[in-house]
């Protein structure tokens, strides 16, 4: 799979200066928490789930959770596991190509259990989305994580969703995090990414965000995430990639854009036009929370409406300046640090503090490619909603 790996080939080339990579399950476990992009949640119940995972993937979707924990009811959970294997066996019969698939569990014993229930099928899985992660919690699900390899005997991915009131609250923030960062560093090969859970967190105060306000305008959720980062996204070697919060609105009708994007993947000038509608349909918001994420350190984006996904990808995608800053900064003979101006003559670039930013947008124009110097947001987007 790849990213942009939907659209045609001519389209693709015409809007990148270096295309996606192709990737796969069994692709190196950094290249992977890099490529996941928007991860569309989807709950276990739902009677078409194998339907549903073949039409996203045609849509571009690389990375689905399908989640057993607080998108069903208490009492749906026996049903939804049932249904989840049936859907895995009927997705392994059909031999289609699936994104990367993951199960959001709620207890580690659910684990081992759904492996051995999968049977052939398992090979389909990539590892479980884990929640409410502390140190406490996170042990006897890493236990189980370990065990669930050794029965199904491939490699499993942990995605631990960092959400507990231990985090949130300030007299405990400080302890939860170092027990959490002891938990992940010791299976820090497993680890795939480490996902917030901001609904969460809001909840334990009665709150949620409006439409046109982003998680880091609600400042309790900003603190938390800057901590999370300030511990666990560091880019010394040490820090996991972390992946932005939820958008909980989707009023945007796809459906509108169609006859015009079917005209031109181009638009044809019309790309204001888009920007308007877009704007007008609640996703201003989503556009400015995506930009403020990855100015703030994380990378992919937890979703939970197929619309959202296209934005989400569009906006990973290195613009060519960027592209041209970080190649320039790490060129063998810069070894000895220095400032220069960049390529586009508009910025300072200085070898040593922009190193580290230059070796994450790398990693980044490696899974979801390099724009052409003359395309934006709005093409990518365009393309990326066309079918």
């Amino acid at each position: 799979m790849r990213h942009f790996g939907h659209i045609a080939p001519a389209a693709r080339e015409g809007l990148f200066f270096q295309e996606p990579c192709e990737f796969g399950a069994d692709s190196p476990a950094g290249m992977l928490s890099a490529a996941l992009g928007a991860t569309l949640y989807s709950p276990a119940t739902r009677p078409r789930l194998a339907d549903d995972v073949i039409k996203q993937a045609g849509r571009g979707v690389v990375s689905m959770v399908l989640c057993l924990e607080d998108s069903i009811d208490d009492s749906e959970v026996d049903g939804a596991e049932e249904n989840l294997v049936r859907q895995f066996v009927d997705l392994d019969a059909r031999g289609s190509e699936v994104p990367l698939l993951f199960i959001r569990v709620r207890e580690p014993g659910q684990m081992v259990d759904l492996v051995s229930r999968l049977g052939r099928s398992v090979r389909l899985l990539s590892g479980f989305v884990l929640p409410k992660f502390t140190e406490e919690r996170g042990v006897p699900f890493m236990e189980a994580l370990t065990n669930a390899e050794k029965t199904c005997g491939q490699r499993l991915f942990a995605m631990p969703v960092l959400e507990s009131p231990e985090l949130l609250h300030l007299e405990t923030r400080r302890e939860a995090l170092r027990g959490i960062t002891r938990t992940v560093n010791k299976y820090r090969e497993r680890i795939l990414a480490l996902r917030l859970g901001v609904t969460d967190f809001c909840s334990a105060y009665g709150l949620r965000r409006a439409p046109d306000m982003t998680a880091y305008d609600v400042q309790i959720v900003g603190a938390v995430i800057a901590d999370v980062v300030n511990v666990l996204g560091r880019a010394d070697g040490t820090g996991f990639t972390i992946t932005g919060p939820v958008w909980e609105y989707f009023r945007l009708q796809e459906r509108m854009f169609k006859p015009q994007l079917r005209r031109s993947p181009f638009l044809e000038g019309r790309a204001e036009e888009l920007r308007t509608a877009l704007i007008e349909h609640d996703l201003d918001g989503l556009l400015r929370e995506i930009e403020l994420d990855r100015a703030n350190g994380l990378l992919g984006k937890t979703c939970i409406h197929p619309s959202h996904v296209a934005p989400v990808h569009a906006l990973s995608v290195v613009s060519h300046e960027e592209f041209s800053d970080a190649q320039d900064i790490l060129r063998p003979e810069r070894g000895g640090g220095g400032v220069m101006r960049s390529v586009y003559t508009n910025k300072m670039n200085e070898v040593k503090p922009h190193r580290a930013w230059a070796e994450r947008t790398l990693q980044r124009a490696e899974v979801f490619g390099v724009a052409r110097e003359d395309v934006g947001f709005v093409e990518l987007l365009a393309a990326g909603l066309a079918e």
